[in-house]
C-alpha cells in the first residue's frame, strides 16, 4: 500500500514543480492554428515599427560572425531570417524559432523559396526553446522576451543551448510608469532591471548595453553564457 501511494503521488509531486505562467494568454494570439499570418506581417515589418525600420543596424551589432550558429528566439515571420543567414554564410546556420505553428510554416515557404539551407525553422514549446545542448553560438530576442509565458524554465533551455562564452541579445520594450503609454504598462510585465535579473538567474552574465541609432521605444542589451 505504501509503494501504491507513493506512485500516485509521483505525477502530483511533477505537477507541482512546474513553473507557474507569469502571464496568463499572452500567446494566445499566436497558438491559434487560425492565425492570419499576412496581418502579421503588415503588423511586424512595417517600417513604422522601430525594430524594422532599424533592423539592419541591429543585425550589424549583435556582431555574428561567419559561420556562427544563431537561435533567433521568437523569429516570427522571420524579420531577421535573411540578415542573419547572409552573416553566417552557407557553412554558418541559423535556427528560425517560434512557438507558434502558423508561422513556422511560413518561416519554411520563406526558407525553401529564398534557398536560405543555413536556416532551419523550429517550433518550441511555451517553456523550451527546443535545441539541442551547445548548439548555438548567439542567442537573439527581439521584442519576445516579454511574451514568454514561462521565462525560467524557457530561459533554462536556452542556457543548455547557448555554448559557454555565447553570446545572447536581448532587445524589448522599456517600460516606465509615467513614460510610457497604457499599451506598454498593460501588456509589457515588467521593467528592463526586472528582465535583467531574470536573465542572469538563469546563467547569463550582463555585459553591456548598446546604444542603437533610432532605438527609443527599445532597448539593447548583451549577455554571455557563463
Amino acid at each position: 500500500m505504501k509503494s501504491t501511494v507513493a506512485l500516485f503521488a509521483l505525477p502530483l509531486v511533477l505537477w507541482s514543480c512546474h513553473e507557474a505562467s507569469v502571464k496568463p494568454g499572452i500567446n494566445a494570439d499566436f497558438l491559434n492554428p487560425d492565425l492570419d499570418v499576412e496581418s502579421m506581417i503588415a503588423r511586424f515589418e512595417t517600417e513604422s515599427r522601430e525594430i524594422a525600420k532599424e533592423r539592419v543596424r541591429i543585425a550589424d551589432a549583435v556582431g555574428i560572425r561567419t559561420g556562427q550558429s544563431v537561435a533567433d528566439i521568437g523569429a516570427g515571420t522571420g524579420l531577421f531570417t535573411g540578415l542573419f543567414a547572409s552573416r553566417v554564410g552557407p557553412g554558418g546556420k541559423v535556427y528560425a524559432v517560434d512557438v507558434s505553428a502558423p508561422f513556422i510554416e511560413h518561416l519554411e515557404v520563406k526558407i525553401r523559396e529564398s534557398g536560405m539551407s543555413q536556416v532551419q525553422a523550429v517550433l518550441c514549446k511555451e517553456d523550451s526553446v527546443e535545441l539541442a545542448e551547445g548548439s548555438v553560438d548567439v542567442a537573439f530576442i527581439c521584442d519576445t522576451y516579454h511574451h514568454f509565458e514561462y521565462p525560467a524554465s524557457t530561459m533554462g533551455s536556452l542556457h543548455r543551448a547557448v555554448r559557454p562564452g555565447g553570446s545572447l541579445v536581448v532587445i524589448d520594450f522599456h517600460r516606465v510608469v509615467g513614460e510610457r503609454g497604457d499599451w506598454v504598462l498593460e501588456h509589457i510585465r515588467a521593467s528592463q532591471d526586472v528582465f535583467t535579473a531574470e536573465i542572469e538567474a538563469a546563467g547569463f552574465q550582463f555585459v553591456e548595453e548598446v546604444e542603437i541609432e533610432g532605438l527609443a521605444e527599445n532597448y539593447f542589451l548583451r549577455f554571455e553564457r557563463k
